[in-house]
């Protein structure tokens, strides 16, 4: 392996870690995004992102149980829920499109959508 071949592959490396970057931080970043939350299969309440409700909680009550969600800076997590394992909770925030937070006692799924419409692809798992 000559000098130029070290240098050929060291260039497409960094050029490949370079456009994964771009991706993840410019191309898929929507500020439409809002916050959809369902319990049971039904959405019960669609959360924009604003200002005002930054560090707010927001009670969720149904017939499954309760939980308290959190919005932070374009971001959201489950602070407290009634179910015996406390895994929803522990998952922390979720920021991107298509990233959900589950809590399978209470019926109860908060998922970060796009305003845009689109499908997008998880470009980690494609």
């Amino acid at each position: 392996m000559t000098k130029g071949d070290k240098f050929l592959i060291l260039f497409i490396v960094m050029l490949s870690f370079l456009s994964f970057a771009y991706i993840n931080r410019y191309a898929l970043s929507d500020q439409e995004r809002y916050v959809s939350v369902q319990v049971n299969g039904q959405e019960v309440k669609k959360i924009l992102y604003d200002d005002q409700l930054l560090g707010h909680t927001i009670p969720v009550e149904s017939e499954f149980g309760y939980s308290l969600i959190e919005i932070g800076d374009m971001q959201v997590r489950l602070a407290e829920a009634d179910c015996p394992d406390q895994i929803c909770v522990h998952q922390g925030y979720v920021s991107r499109i298509g990233e959900t937070i589950v809590c399978l006692p209470n019926k109860l799924v908060i998922e970060v959508k796009g305003e845009s419409g689109e499908d997008y692809i998880d470009i980690m798992n494609y």
